[in-house]
C-alpha cells in the first residue's frame, strides 16, 4: 500500500471504467455481426464462430502474465501503452483476416493487447485504495463500464447495417486512442520509484510464490474463475440462444442490454452496500441466490422444450443481478493481502481465473445446440463449486479466530 486512503473523484472512477470498458468493446459489439463474420471468413458452424469470443479471453490471461510483472518493474503508465500499440496491430489483423484460423489469432492478440488497460486499471486501484474502501471503488468503476455492454451491441448493430462489420474494428480503434490519450493527458503514474520491482529473470517466479502464500487470495482468484466461467457461457452463446433458438436476431441488441442492465444495477447498490455489510457478507448472500436459481431453473425446465422468452430472461435477470455484487468483491478479496505485489498480482488473479474459465465455457457451450437448459446447469455447477470453497474459507477463518 503506497499511500492512505484518499477520497475518489468521478474522472479517476471513469477512467478506470473506460480503461477496462475498451475489452467490453471489443466483446460485446461483435456479438451482433458473429454469423455475418462467419459468413465472410467461410466459417459456417455458430460452435467455431463462437471461438472469436471465447478466445480473446484466452489472450486476456496470459497478457496478464506479462504485463503485470512489466508494470512492477516499470510503471503502470508505459505498460498501459504498449497494450494499446498491441491492440491496434491485432485489430487490422482481425479487419483482413480470409479464414476463422486468422481471426482467432488475431482476437487472441487483441485480448493480450487488452490485458495491460484491464489488469493495470485493478492495479492502479489497489496502488491507491484498500479494503472495504477499494471494494466499493471497484463496484463503481465496474457499474460504469457496464455502460459498455448495454450499448455495445446495439452500436455494433447499427454500424453492422450501416457500414459492414469491419467498421465495428474501426470504431474500436478510434475508442481505445481516444481513452488513451486522456490516460496520457490526466492520470499520474500510482507506482513510486521505492516500490519499484527490478526485472530480473526471477521476478515472475518470486511473485507466484508470494501470491500462493495467501489462502484467501488463491481460493478467491479460483472462485472468481468459475463464475467467470460461468458468465462466458452465456457470453459466448448468448448471439445463437437469441437469434437462433429463438429466432429474435432484431431484438437481440436491446434482450443483451436489459440483461447488463441488471448487472449494472445490483453493481452500483453493491458500492453503496459494501461499506455498511462488507464484501464478504454481501457475496455470500448473492452467490447462494445465484445458485439457487440456477438450480430451480434445472429442476423446472428438465427435458422440456426452451421456456417462454420473457420467462428465460426473468431467470437470467436474476442471475445477472446477483454478479453484480460478487465480481468486484471477490476480486478485492483475493487483492486484499497482496497490495505490495498489485501489478504481477492481479496479473496471476487474472491468468488463473481465465484459465479456469475458458474450458469451462467451451465445455459448457459445445452442449447449447438446441436448448438453454445446459446453460443453467453450467451455471448451477460453477455456483456450487464456488459456495464449498467460500463454506470452506469461512470454516477456517472460525478455527483461526477459536485458536
Amino acid at each position: 500500500m503506497q499511500k492512505e486512503t484518499q477520497k475518489p473523484n468521478f474522472e479517476f472512477i471513469a477512467m478506470m471504467a473506460a480503461l477496462m470498458s475498451i475489452v467490453a468493446l471489443a466483446i460485446d459489439a461483435l456479438l451482433p455481426a458473429i454469423s455475418n463474420i462467419g459468413e465472410a471468413i467461410h466459417s459456417y458452424s455458430s460452435t467455431d464462430n463462437q471461438l472469436l469470443v471465447t478466445m480473446i479471453f484466452l489472450g486476456l490471461g496470459v497478457g496478464q502474465l506479462i504485463f503485470g510483472p512489466l508494470s512492477d518493474c516499470y510503471g503502470r503508465k508505459p505498460v498501459v501503452y504498449l497494450g494499446f500499440v498491441l491492440f491496434a496491430i491485432a485489430s487490422v489483423i482481425c479487419v483482413w483476416a480470409p479464414s476463422l484460423e486468422v481471426m482467432v489469432l488475431g482476437r487472441i492478440l487483441q485480448g493480450i493487447g487488452l490485458s495491460a488497460p484491464r489488469t493495470l486499471a485493478i492495479s492502479i486501484i489497489r496502488d491507491t485504495y484498500k479494503g472495504d474502501y477499494m471494494a466499493k471503488i471497484m463496484s463503481f468503476v465496474v457499474a460504469f463500464f457496464i455502460l459498455i455492454p448495454v450499448i455495445a451491441p446495439a452500436i455494433g448493430k447499427l454500424i453492422l447495417d450501416a457500414f459492414g462489420w469491419e467498421a465495428i474494428f474501426y470504431i474500436q480503434l478510434f475508442f481505445a486512442l481516444v481513452v488513451a490519450l486522456w490516460f496520457w493527458k490526466r492520470q499520474p503514474e500510482t507506482l513510486k520509484p521505492e516500490y519499484k520491482i527490478p526485472f530480473t529473470r526471477h521476478v515472475f517466479v518470486d511473485g507466484v510464490r508470494e501470491f500462493f502464500k495467501y489462502r484467501d487470495t488463491v481460493i478467491f482468484t479460483f472462485i472468481s474463475g468459475l463464475v467467470t466461467g460461468a458468465f462466458l457461457v452465456y457470453l459466448s452463446s448468448s448471439q445463437h440462444i437469441f437469434e437462433n433458438q429463438y429466432d429474435l436476431k432484431e431484438a437481440f441488441p436491446y434482450i443483451f442490454a436489459g440483461l447488463a442492465i441488471s448487472i449494472g444495477l445490483s453493481t452500483f447498490m453493491n458500492g453503496t452496500l459494501v461499506m455498511r455489510y462488507g464484501m464478504r457478507k454481501l457475496s455470500v448472500l448473492a452467490l447462494a441466490v445465484f445458485c439457487g436459481i440456477a438450480i430451480l431453473y434445472v429442476l423446472l425446465f428438465w427435458g422440456t422444450p426452451n421456456p417462454n422468452i420473457y420467462i428465460l430472461v426473468g431467470f437470467l435477470s436474476i442471475q445477472f443481478f446477483c454478479l453484480g455484487f460478487m465480481w468486484g468483491n471477490y476480486r478485492s478479496i483475493a487483492m486484499e493481502p497482496i497490495g505490495h505485489i498489485a501489478g504481477i498480482g492481479a496479473a496471476i488473479n487474472g491468468f488463473v481465473s481465465t484459465l479456469l474459465a475458458i474450458p469451462i465455457a467451451t465445455f459448457i457451450g459445445d452442449f447449447i445446440a438446441d436448448s438453454v437448459w445446459p446453460l443453467f446447469a453450467g451455471l448451477a455447477i460453477c455456483g456450487i463449486a464456488s459456495l464449498l470453497l467460500v463454506i470452506s474459507t469461512r470454516k477456517r477463518r472460525r478455527v483461526a479466530l477459536t485458536n
